[in-house]
């Protein structure tokens, strides 16, 4: 398409600033642009919980693309280390040259394609030469530097490779990244074939890839210096098989079938011009792009980059997944229309004592506080009423997709699901969210591998303790039986 005018962007719009220092005039920048974005959405953004959302969000970019501003050179030098019993030639461990490699490295990148961060872990290989050998910790360093870019999975592996190549000089490198991209919701609400009980995994349901890059001794076919860095990943559990062509990258990034509007450059373009993103009152979709755009400059990028010019466009449409909506679910009639209430001989229910319990029903949600998604499970414990009714599966999944496609918090999401089940059966509902959030380990805490629990209970389960422990009892038998 021909975004920002075929390819030319004009630096000199006013109130755009490229790459300033440690924030300056581009956080602002940033800052009136999520604005925009959280008006479209039909937020205010001088309400609780979203007034400081525009800064959060600016630093969040500003930290998640730091390699920009950083070099490979600052960080190798002073860092090689003569190594008695290396020399110049090539050899097996234990002799001389022998091969080095970092396994396991976890990293966060943002998606060129649509801007939301995907999860990487790195393995790196090389062989020393010129009897030096270089600190562990640069290997994984330099490659973060390239990986707080905007990146795709092959690039981002190539780059990492050539750098480490340029910089320490070795024999070879060779660089094997597997990458996982988060699903959009429609996935999570449109797929019914989704497993009754699936993994709790951080990456469940993601779109995953494996890429891998090499230099040197390891691209030579009679080496088998390849084989060797690949069988010491699979001693971690990653199999890339021996080859470039087993890792080639297929359907990456989910927003990539997206039809991109040709018209949306010339618009995108025509309200930056005119200065429109930063004071119309109604916020029109065209706004928005040209205000991602804006925050896609000011990282020091080129938004008309052909791998770029309909990223504004993608991540506009990610988030108008969570577009508010002033509809509340138990006035407009939602709960009579669409939730079906049956016989209790469905196979989905687990009754304990009355007890019925929906677990593991996916979710996606974006948090309030830094527009980055958070997602995971949500498990319902309810007493069927007097009736002997239930509701469905796909029901109470329809309760969890109305309150999660929308600006939330973890905690406020795990109270309104109870209240929506509550409202329907008012005897007693238990409610358990399960989720991993993407501002926790794409961001300076980095807190890989962390999650987050919260739980609500209301009616009976308030008072019952021995129905409290009986639900969370069913939790963990199926998270034991399933696997984390």
């Amino acid at each position: 398409m021909g975004a920002l005018e075929e390819g030319r962007f004009d630096p000199e719009v006013s109130d755009i600033t490229v790459g300033e220092g440690a924030g300056g005039p581009a956080i602002g920048t940033m800052e009136n642009a999520v604005r925009v974005l959280l008006m479209g959405l039909g937020e205010d953004s001088e309400r609780e919980g979203l007034r400081k959302t525009p800064i959060r969000v600016a630093k969040a970019f500003r930290e998640g693309t730091r390699g920009y501003r950083q070099k490979v050179e600052d960080i190798v030098q002073g860092a090689f280390f003569p190594e008695a019993g290396l020399d110049n030639g090539i050899g097996q461990a234990g002799g001389a040259g022998g091969m080095v490699v970092v396994r396991d490295i976890n990293l966060f990148s943002y998606c060129e394609s649509c801007l939301l961060p995907f999860s990487i872990k790195c393995h790196l290989g090389y062989v020393p030469s010129g009897q030096r050998v270089v600190g562990l910790s640069k290997l994984s360093r330099v490659a973060d530097v390239f990986a707080k870019r905007l990146q795709e999975p092959q690039r981002l592996a190539d780059e990492i490779c050539q750098a480490l190549q340029n910089s320490i000089r070795p024999a070879g490198v060779s660089v094997a990244l597997q990458c996982w991209h988060i699903q959009f919701p429609e996935v999570l609400k449109c797929n019914m074939n989704l497993p009754r009980h699936p993994s709790r995994s951080s990456m469940q349901g993601w779109v995953h890839t494996s890429v891998c890059s090499s230099t040197g001794v390891f691209e030579q076919k009679k080496s088998s210096f390849s084989d060797d860095f690949h069988t010491l990943l699979q001693f971690s559990g990653a199999n890339f098989g021996l080859s470039n062509a087993a890792c080639s990258i297929h359907s990456w990034c989910p927003s990539r079938s997206l039809d991109v509007p040709e018209s949306n450059g010339h618009m995108v373009r025509n309200n930056l011009l005119n200065g429109r993103i930063f004071s119309r009152p109604v916020v029109s979709h065209s706004s928005m792009v040209a205000a991602v755009a804006s925050i896609i400059l000011s990282l020091g990028e080129d938004p008309s980059r052909k791998e770029l010019v309909g990223t504004p466009y993608r991540y506009v449409h990610w988030l108008m997944n969570f577009s508010r909506s002033n509809i509340d679910i138990r006035q407009n009639g939602f709960i009579l229309n669409t939730i079906n209430l049956h016989e209790s001989s469905n196979g989905y229910i687990h009754r304990e004592n009355e007890i019925n319990s929906e677990l593991n029903i996916p979710f996606c949600a974006q948090c309030e506080h830094h527009l980055l998604p958070f997602h995971g499970v949500v498990h319902i414990g309810y007493f069927h009423d007097e009736e002997k009714k239930d509701i469905d599966r796909s029901s109470l999944q329809a309760m969890v997709h109305f309150y999660g496609c929308k600006l939330q918090v973890q905690e406020r999401l795990t109270r309104q699901i109870a209240e929506a089940v509550y409202s329907v059966l008012g005897r007693g509902v238990m409610v358990v969210v399960e989720a991993n959030h993407i501002c926790m380990i794409s961001r300076g805490i980095e807190k890989v591998g962390s999650s987050t629990a919260t739980i609500a209970v209301m009616g009976q389960f308030s008072t019952d303790i021995t129905a409290k422990a009986l639900f969370l009892e069913a939790i963990s038998k199926v998270t034991a039986a399933v696997g984390p």
